[in-house]
C-alpha cells in the first residue's frame, strides 16, 4: 500500500560502506540536507579518511558545523576512523563486503558510538543487505500501526521489524515507511485522514474519529 501512494524508491549506486558509515553519523538529529552539506565540507577539507583521523578535533567539528552537534559528532567520527584504522590497518571496510551479514552487523557495532540503525544504514545502502534500519519515524509507524508493542525499545524494535517483512521488500518499506513518518505520521497533529494505511492503523482510526478533521 505505501508503494502504491509513495512509489517505489530507486536504488542509488552503493556508496563506499565508510563513507556511508559516516555520513549516517552526521545525519543524527538532522536533516539530509544539513548532513549531506556537512559530509560534503569535510570531504572539501581532507579528502582522505586518514586526514581527518588525524587532524585537530576542532577543526572536523568547523567543517561538518551545518550538521548540528558537531562538537559531539568530531570526535566520535575521529574515534571511528582510528578504531577502523586499528582493526584493519587502513581507513576502509570495504573488508565487509566479504563477510556474512550478521558478522558484518557485529563488526560494524563493535566502532565507538555505532549503534543498530547506524550499522543497518551502512549495510542496507552501501552493502545492499536486507537489514531494516529503525529511525524516530520507523519505530513511530510501526508503533501506530501496531507492528511492535507499545513501550518496545528501537533496539528490539530492529528485531521485530527485520522479521516482519520480505527481504525483498526492506529497502522499498524502509525508505516509504521515512517518508510517510516525515509528511502524514508526524509526531504531532498527524494527518490521520490523508494516511493511505488508514484502514490498517488502529491508532489511525481512533485519531480520525476522536478529532475533527484540520490541515495545518
Amino acid at each position: 500500500m505505501l508503494e502504491q501512494a509513495f512509489g517505489h524508491p530507486v536504488r542509488r549506486g552503493p556508496a563506499d560502506p565508510l563513507d556511508e558509515l559516516i555520513l549516517t553519523v552526521l545525519s543524527q538529529h538532522t536533516s539530509d540536507a544539513n548532513s549531506h552539506r556537512a559530509f560534503a565540507a569535510l570531504k572539501a577539507v581532507y579528502p582522505s579518511w586518514a586526514d581527518a583521523a588525524n587532524a585537530p578535533t576542532q577543526e572536523i567539528a568547523n567543517a561538518i558545523r551545518s550538521a548540528g552537534l558537531a562538537d559531539q559528532k568530531a570526535p566520535r567520527i575521529q574515534a571511528i576512523l582510528q578504531a577502523v584504522f586499528t582493526k584493519e590497518g587502513d581507513y576502509s571496510l570495504n573488508g565487509l563486503a566479504k563477510l556474512p551479514t550478521a558478522q558484518a552487523r557485529e563488526f560494524l557495532l563493535s566502532l565507538p558510538g555505532v549503534g543498530p540503525k547506524t550499522a543497518a544504514c551502512v549495510l542496507l545502502f552501501s552493502l545492499g543487505r536486507p537489514v531494516m534500519p529503525v529511525d524516530t519515524h520507523v519505530h513511530r509507524v510501526a508503533a501506530r500501526l501496531g507492528l511492535i508493542p507499545e513501550g518496545t525499545t528501537a533496539e528490539r524494535a530492529h528485531d521485530i521489524l527485520q522479521q516482519l517483512f520480505r527481504s525483498e521488500d526492506i529497502f522499498s518499506a524502509h525508505l516509504n515507511m521515512i517518508k510517510l513518518g516525515r509528511t502524514l505520521c508526524r509526531p504531532r497533529n498527524p494527518k490521520c485522514h490523508q494516511c493511505p494505511l488508514l484502514s490498517e492503523c488502529p491508532y489511525g482510526r481512533s485519531q480520525a474519529n476522536a478529532v475533527p478533521l484540520h490541515e495545518d
